[in-house]
């Protein structure tokens, strides 16, 4: 190393400096991510009251939201009112939000119940925007959905990922905040109250 020309001694640390910068973000960057994929619904098993989503979800429901950019600054709020029902183990939820720029939009999840796996309550949802399928969890009284929705913002359409946690309260309160997601990096939040009569 000593016999190598000054600059090119430079080149090499100023390389081994920035491959050992890459590492270490490359380890931070899985711990993080490790660490947050780490919960899930049975971390809630023992919470009461149990959720059931075909005995909340049944019946007329609403529902108030507001709507968060990535740096947390709020850009929308809405209401919807959500009609549901049941016919054995398929569930259908139609959607009406209203939001505060007067704008409306509907959404129809179809929803299938699964049998129990690994001590999880399981279901799978489609609705028109929703690419491939919802995948849902449930333990205790929270439910954990993860899918891709077809999300239009100013005219283009974006295909981001919703990690999605509801948590019941009550017999008539449900606490819900979804975390959205563009190639791995957070792009905004929702966090709704339903009501159940």
């Amino acid at each position: 190393m000593e016999s190598l020309p000054m600059s090119f001694k430079s080149a090499l640390h100023s390389w081994m400096s920035f491959r050992r910068g890459w590492l270490l973000a490359a380890v931070l960057g899985i711990s993080l991510l490790s660490g947050c994929a780490s919960v899930t619904p049975l971390a809630y098993r023992g919470q009461t009251p149990t959720f059931d989503l075909k005995q909340y979800f049944n019946g007329r429901l609403t529902a108030v939201g507001i709507v968060f950019d990535r740096s947390g600054k709020m850009t929308r709020r809405f209401h919807v009112t959500i009609d549901a029902s049941w016919k054995g183990d398929v569930g259908t939820l139609d959607e009406h939000f209203i939001y505060n720029d007067g704008a409306k939009q509907e959404r129809i999840w179809t929803i299938r119940e699964l049998p129990e796996k690994d001590g999880e309550k399981r279901y799978i949802g489609t609705a028109g925007d929703v690419i491939g399928e919802a995948i849902g969890r449930a333990a205790g009284n929270a439910l954990n959905w993860h899918y891709t929705l077809a999300l239009p913002v100013d005219g283009t359409v974006y295909n981001v990922q919703f990690d999605d946690w509801m948590y019941l309260m009550d017999d008539h309160v449900l606490l819900n905040h979804s975390v959205i997601t563009k190639f791995g990096f957070k792009v905004g939040s929702v966090f709704l109250s339903f009501n159940k009569p």
